[in-house]
């Protein structure tokens, strides 16, 4: 049975670089972290309030990725991110690589951001912004 559809909360296309193959001419599983991670890090910005300043500051606290597919080279792919849940101090993300027009899942799962005080290393409730956003693409 296949999932129910989602509505993305943020798209991102990205072009891959060869930097990001390894020695089997496909992207490195490492580097679809950093695609997710980059994905993450335009969305926070593309909510234009505060998200990160010095007394928060997102953590990554935990990871789950499941690889679908091998991306080949070249290729474009698309990382779209959903709102699963937001918490009083985190935020979990789900996400999805796949390509542009959607036939090809390379990988999916969801990460869960807890906001710290830098200073003291301890949760803090998730900044107004990310919230908002989380609970209104959560929303039925």
């Amino acid at each position: 049975m296949s999932e129910p559809a989602r509505t993305a909360l943020f798209r991102m296309p990205m072009a891959l670089r060869w930097r990001d193959l390894d020695a089997f001419n496909h992207v490195n599983n490492s580097t679809f972290l950093t695609f997710l991670e980059e994905a993450r890090i335009r969305w926070f910005e593309s909510l234009q309030r505060e998200w990160l300043n010095d007394t928060m500051m997102p953590l990554l606290a935990a990871v789950q990725l499941n690889y679908r597919a091998p991306i080949p080279y070249p290729a474009d792919v698309e990382v779209s991110l959903f709102a699963d849940r937001a918490g009083n101090t985190s935020v979990t993300i789900g996400h999805r690589i796949e390509s542009p027009d959607g036939a090809t899942l390379y990988a999916d799962g969801h990460v869960v951001m807890v906001w710290i005080d830098p200073s003291t290393g301890r949760p803090i409730p998730l900044p107004d912004a990310v919230r908002e956003m989380a609970n209104a693409a959560s929303a039925p």
